[in-house]
């Protein structure tokens, strides 16, 4: 099993290159999806932020990975960039942030990064190659919702055995028990808190790991937005 790159330093000049192009393009691009424009807190913010998850063994070790929510493209896009036998499909339902994303790709040359601009739930609801349903080893998901709402969007998409990886600051104790409230309806299971250091923008990163365990409940996906709105632990 190969280690996790913990450092800017550590990367190979490719990967730096195209991560460098990625940050350029966050600091420079006035429509960017992100209030980071200084290119060495954009390292820490969003690269270094987003590298963070290799910690994981499965996610590193992942060939088809899914980041929900994607935005500007934390913590998917730098992941794909490293993990380059590994397919990463961002899936962002806002267009400009697709756009961006779009963009970024082309300017960085990331071949295996894939913009999906649809709701997570729309794209969960058919299998490959139409949508994404237990498609992926990983999900992904950085400051885009509660526990909760993301095990819910996460379950369709993982295959049996798949995880989910979730960035969080501090640890809320409410937040955790409505997701052990509801973990089993969902066929997730939580596993691992990994506190990972501070990072511009969070003094306190976690990493919250789930694992699927059995097949996707008949239930899901809900509708669109209901995930947010009513989760289920509540």
């Amino acid at each position: 099993m190969s280690p996790a790159p913990a450092a800017p330093e550590e990367l190979s000049p490719d990967a730096r290159a195209a991560l460098e192009l990625i940050v350029e393009a966050v600091a420079t691009d006035p429509r960017a999806p992100s209030s980071v424009r200084d290119r060495e807190a954009a390292w820490r913010v969003h690269i270094a932020d987003s590298l963070a998850g290799l910690e994981v063994p499965e996610l590193r070790e992942a060939r088809a990975i899914a980041d929900v929510g994607a935005g500007a493209g934390f913590p998917g896009l730098p992941l794909a960039v490293v993990l380059s036998r590994a397919r990463v499909d961002l899936i962002e339902a806002t267009t400009r942030k697709c756009e961006f994303m779009r963009r970024a790709i082309a300017e960085a040359g990331v071949p295996d990064a894939r913009v999906v601009c649809k709701r997570s739930e729309e794209w969960a609801a058919s299998p490959p190659p139409e949508g994404g349903r237990e498609a992926y080893q990983a999900v992904t998901a950085r400051a885009v919702g509660r526990l909760a709402t993301l095990a819910e969007l996460a379950a369709p998409l993982l295959v049996d055995g798949g995880v989910l990886v979730v960035w969080k600051g501090r640890r809320d104790p409410a937040e955790e028990a409505e997701l052990e409230r509801v973990a089993g309806r969902l066929a997730m299971e939580p596993v691992e808190v990994r506190w990972v250091g501070p990072y511009a923008g969070s003094r306190n990163r976690h990493l919250h790991v789930l694992r699927k365990r059995g097949a996707t409940p008949g239930e899901l996906p809900r509708r669109a937005g209901m995930a947010k709105k009513r989760p289920l632990g509540t």
